[in-house]
């Protein structure tokens, strides 16, 4: 009876939180039409968020299990999101309705992956995952997302004695760029201008070999997608196999056929890994479709309202104390996630009188806008919203207070996050999932970095692990 009576409250919340969207979306459509722009971000993140906490999609969790556990279930789903999306990006690109845009590429990416993939499994959750666990209650990732927030803020903003460390080629490479000298005053500022932003983007699709070889939309199934990310994923996903389930399988196929197993039965080993967990597989290519969707449906708005970035609407709007100095604010078109909760902290310290704006990171390229005027922070917002609605009608939602060294891990592996998301210019969807099915080969450069430190991570918390229960052994 109590437990009917938790479900039906469970519901009912669920079916509040919704409420509470629909009422914010239709209060900004009266406002102003354009925020219709801003609404698209806040449903696409509920979206994000059901689909993520069905699915359990987290790629710390995919690390954590996979190195840990030897169980498989989330890397796959991962990668089969990875081959939907990729399919579904490169039919946007052939038709002109894409706004992905690949980054710059150099051992900076791998580096900057290492550090997040490390962070990740302190934490307990990358930056999706952190934000779907907060849906769920869980107290440890509301201190990793504040650790991405304010970390990312006070990195992107440090001078000082740090640019002391700054390469002299990085400040003449700066210097050539003619941008206001009050806007670059931190050593981020100067790594920014004077080294990332001379590195080339690359998306196969645009280079000369594939774009001869494969002319018009061809060029984008054959080198983002086929090359770039369905090939990488399917090998990977038999590596996976070879390494983790393959053993097993074969021992069962065997003992119930009574024989020996061939090329057949390999491929229904695959498959049985790829169907093991259903839900994780369904969802993965559920998420991959919508962020598909959600890059036509961005692409569209900006058509729409004859724009490329939200910061022109807030300027027709009046708001031009948002935007920055190029008039823009952080509006990637596609799931993103880091950004926007660097504008967060960003937000936050500016209030209580840290100038956040003598910088690239937010006074020349995302601006800083008011809370309820950030799209891509609504998209977050939605994430968690997404994820409460799903765990309170799965009966899955219960608040748990960090104690002890969780709220460090909490803490120091979301400020890791942070720093490594910047260098990168991106996080595990901006700077892999999106990018590698876009065509950008870098995706793969931060998805080994990432991995690396998951791996680090993980033989980090056994040897913790074994410690502490060694000296709790001794205390005994």
């Amino acid at each position: 009876m109590a437990d009917q009576e938790n479900n039906k409250k469970g519901q009912i919340w669920a079916f509040i939180i919704t409420g509470v969207l629909i009422l914010i979306s239709l209060l900004y459509y009266k406002a102003n039409v354009y925020y219709i722009y801003l609404v698209v971000y806040i449903w696409f993140g509920f979206a994000y968020g059901l689909m993520l906490q069905y699915g359990r999609f987290c790629f710390a969790s995919a690390s954590r299990d996979l190195f840990a556990a030897g169980v498989p279930r989330m890397a796959v789903g991962i990668l089969v999101a990875l081959i939907f999306f990729s399919t579904i990006q490169a039919t946007l690109a052939s038709t002109n309705m894409s706004t992905f845009h690949p980054a710059p590429i150099g051992i900076q990416v791998l580096i900057s992956g290492i550090i997040f993939g490390v962070g990740m499994v302190l934490a307990g959750g990358c930056a999706s995952g952190s934000l779907y666990k907060i849906g769920e209650g869980n107290g440890t990732s509301i201190l990793a997302i504040l650790g991405i927030s304010f970390g990312q803020a006070i990195f992107v903003d440090l001078g000082g004695v740090f640019n002391s460390f700054v390469p002299e080629s990085w400040k003449v490479s700066s210097a050539a760029k003619g941008l206001p000298p009050d806007k670059v005053t931190s050593w981020f500022d100067y790594y920014l201008t004077g080294y990332v932003w001379d590195k080339a983007s690359v998306q196969l699709s645009h280079t000369k070999a594939i774009a001869n070889a494969f002319p018009g939309a061809l060029k984008y199934f054959i080198g983002d997608s086929l090359l770039n990310a369905l090939i990488p994923a399917v090998l990977l996903i038999i590596i996976i196999y070879a390494f983790y389930t393959r053993k097993g399988f074969l021992k069962k196929r065997s003992k119930a056929k009574g024989g020996a197993t061939g090329f057949g039965d390999e491929v229904s080993g695959v498959w049985n890994m790829l169907t093991a967990s259903k839900r994780t597989t369904i969802m993965g290519i559920l998420i991959g479709i919508t962020a598909g969707l959600h890059i036509y449906v961005m692409k569209g708005m900006q058509l729409k309202f004859g724009v490329n970035n939200f910061g022109q609407l807030l300027t027709r709007m009046g708001h031009t104390a948002d935007v920055s100095i190029r008039g823009t604010v952080f509006d990637p078109g596609y799931w993103y996630i880091t950004s926007q909760e660097a504008q967060f902290g960003g937000w936050v310290l500016q209030k209580f009188g840290w100038n956040m704006r003598d910088n690239v990171f937010f006074g020349v390229n995302n601006g800083l806008p008011e809370l309820w005027r950030n799209p891509a922070l609504w998209m977050s917002i939605g994430i968690i919203l997404g994820a409460m609605v799903m765990s309170l009608m799965n009966k899955e939602f219960k608040f748990k207070m960090p104690k002890g060294e969780l709220i460090a891990w909490g803490l120091l592996g979301g400020t890791l996050m942070g720093m490594g998301s910047r260098p990168a210019l991106g996080c595990n969807i901006g700077a892999f999932f999106i990018r590698v099915a876009g065509g950008d080969p870098g995706g793969w450069l931060f998805g080994l970095g990432m991995v690396t430190g998951a791996f680090v991570g993980v033989k980090f918390f056994n040897w913790w692990s074994e410690r502490k229960m060694a000296k709790e052994m001794e205390a005994f």
